[in-house]
């Protein structure tokens, strides 16, 4: 585990370990950001949402963007044909 200023640099292993402690200390902002690494390389970096951007930004952000036409079936199956994907191939 090392730090620099308010940023935690962790691995995998000690994040399972105290992973809700640490997400209790990025909900205080006690901490910038954490990145996590498995054998010495990052595989993840987790900082708190800015609530007034990150989380209303994306909330309903979609909405209005997705039209389905009238009469559409959308649990209908899209093929006519059953895919044989075990066989490695899209058709028999």
């Amino acid at each position: 585990m090392t730090t620099r200023e308010s940023e935690l640099r962790i691995s995998a292993t000690e994040f399972k370990a105290t992973c809700l402690e640490l997400l209790d200390r990025l909900s205080a902002r006690k901490l910038t950001r954490l990145i996590i690494t498995k054998r010495g390389t990052a595989v993840a970096i987790v900082r708190p949402v800015d609530a007034t951007t990150d989380a209303e930004a994306l909330f309903g952000c979609l909405k209005g963007a997705v039209r389905v036409p009238r009469g559409s079936d959308l649990t209908a199956p899209v093929l006519d044909e059953p895919l044989f994907a075990v066989k490695g191939r899209i058709h028999e």
